[in-house]
């Protein structure tokens, strides 16, 4: 409960807004024999780090028992959230509403700053229980004192002595303090650190995080560390589902071989659900029954059926969000039994920047804003970034273009050599398709032409194997050349010592 101030507290005044209390930012306290009211600062990490309900009253008991005499708590502001989030993400965080906190609350990190600036606020100091509690990073710590200086309010934390008076000394405080910000960001650094080598090497062991995908079981095996191994906790590597593991192979070769959406592989899983089991979510009440477009995306996406394990994946803070494929973390070899080949996987990860905005089923599109068809409709690709040409219409004339978004290819190496936009001619493209077929499916000439064609590939084998016996040549070379040089210089350091000796 808040503690309440005694009736002479009206005796009291605030400071003016942007002047400290006297030079040192804190109340005199033999100076002001009134009641000086002050806020609580407290914050736990997130929910699932410590438990709230233990560790914001163990903060307000250690700030109320640090509050010289005369000093009263009358607001509490506390947030369950990290500490390392940007300022003005502070204080968004509904966690503690999941908890019930024997505390009342009056606001946010954020309320309290905006309730320091009003010239009517409750309190002239804050209170926290150290001063790693306001921020894991010492630049939004500073900040934040900053700010609440600024408006005539003291940060003042259990922890660190409580110097009153108009001449107290800050040197010495002050650098404390940010010695002991600059440990604590250290810290958390640090373990961030430590943790994500330990899952690098979580991973390169084969592992698994999570739940087995679908297709794969989860092989127990008994925890490495007796503690945890006493209470039962385990750890497990995937091993195929004999059940479930023939409809992965079969999306994937539905995918990569048919280029069906996932619309229509989810039709075709659904023809057969005995033969293709649909997954089954973590919650039962939530299961469709059977398969869906985002089931099969899913699955499609997941490395893991390759038979290396990969983690990252996914970030597990901003909303969980799917990471960039060059942040993923993989094992450096297959650590559990594939379920498809990389070659394929590789190929079904390009299949969707070749057919986006393709339908699966044939025939014109039924959709009433539809005004004309294309011929070469999801066949025709550009050369230089190897994304789908769409069909355009001008003056009666179909092209097939490619407009690449600044906004979202910019990082590409491909997009500074690309032109803002590249069109060709339906007719002219329908001209070439229909010279090949002539010449080379049905013209007189076409076994001729096949044959001068696996000739030219034969000969870019050979090319490929005499380059490759001349650099094993040369790697051979460069390796004696190499062991010489080392013997020679073993030599010379050898008749130098000899001679230091004589």
């Amino acid at each position: 409960m808040p503690d309440t101030p005694p009736a002479h507290r009206s005796s009291w005044a605030p400071p003016v807004p942007g002047r400290p209390w006297a030079t040192d930012g804190i109340p005199d306290a033999a100076a002001l024999p009134v009641t000086v009211p002050v806020a609580w600062l407290g914050r736990t990490s997130t929910e699932d780090a410590q438990d709230p309900t233990l560790s914001l009253p163990r903060q307000l008991r250690n700030a109320r028992a640090a509050l010289p005499p005369g000093w009263v708590i009358v607001a509490h502001f506390y947030d369950v959230e990290s500490g390392r989030k940007e300022l003005h993400e502070r204080g968004n965080s509904l966690a503690h509403q999941n908890f019930k906190i024997p505390i009342p609350r009056d606001g946010s990190v954020a309320d309290l700053l905006e309730e320091a600036q009003r010239p009517d606020r409750r309190f002239a100091a804050v209170i926290c229980e150290s001063i790693e509690r306001v921020a894991r990073r010492t630049y939004f710590g500073t900040k934040i004192e900053y700010e609440l200086e600024q408006a005539g309010v003291a940060l003042c934390a259990a922890d660190e002595p409580i110097v009153t008076g108009p001449r107290a000394k800050r040197a010495t405080p002050t650098l404390t303090r940010r010695v002991k910000q600059a440990v604590s960001e250290w810290y958390v650094l640090q373990m961030l650190e430590l943790s994500w080598d330990g899952f690098i090497e979580h991973v390169s062991q084969g592992w698994n995080v999570g739940k087995p995908p679908y297709g794969y079981m989860a092989e127990k095996v008994p925890h490495p560390v007796p503690a945890r191994r006493a209470d039962g906790r385990t750890k497990h590597r995937l091993i195929p589902d004999p059940l479930r593991a023939s409809a992965v192979t079969h999306i994937f070769q539905l995918r990569g071989l048919d280029k069906l959406g996932y619309d229509g592989i989810a039709d075709r899983l659904n023809l057969d659900l005995v033969a293709y089991p649909p997954p089954e979510p973590t919650r039962p009440d939530v299961a469709l029954g059977r398969w869906s477009g985002s089931a099969v995306r899913e699955i499609l996406r997941n490395p893991k059926y390759t038979g290396y394990q990969v983690w990252n994946r996914r970030s597990t803070k901003k909303g969980g969000y799917n990471n960039d494929p060059k942040e993923w973390v993989w094992s450096p070899r297959p650590t559990h039994e594939p379920l498809v080949t990389k070659g394929l996987f590789d190929t079904v990860s390009t299949v969707g920047r070749t057919r986006q905005g393709s339908r699966t089923t044939h025939g014109p599109n039924a959709h009433p804003a539809t005004k004309r068809s294309y011929v070469l409709r999801s066949y025709i690709s550009c050369d230089i970034c190897d994304r789908r040409m769409f069909g355009k219409t001008r003056h009666q004339i179909a092209y097939y273009a490619c407009q690449p978004d600044a906004n979202q290819h910019r990082d590409q190496p491909w997009f500074p050599h690309h032109p803002k936009s590249l069109w060709i001619r339906e007719e002219i493209l329908i001209a070439s398709v229909s010279r090949f077929f002539a010449d080379r499916i049905f013209g007189s000439d076409r076994r001729s032409h096949l044959a001068a064609a696996l000739e030219a590939d034969r000969s870019a084998d050979d090319a490929s194997d005499r380059i490759a016996k001349e650099r094993a040549a040369l790697e051979r070379s460069i390796s004696a050349i190499g062991q010489r040089q080392a013997r020679l210089i073993r030599t010379l350091a050898d008749g130098f010592g000899r001679r230091r000796r004589g």
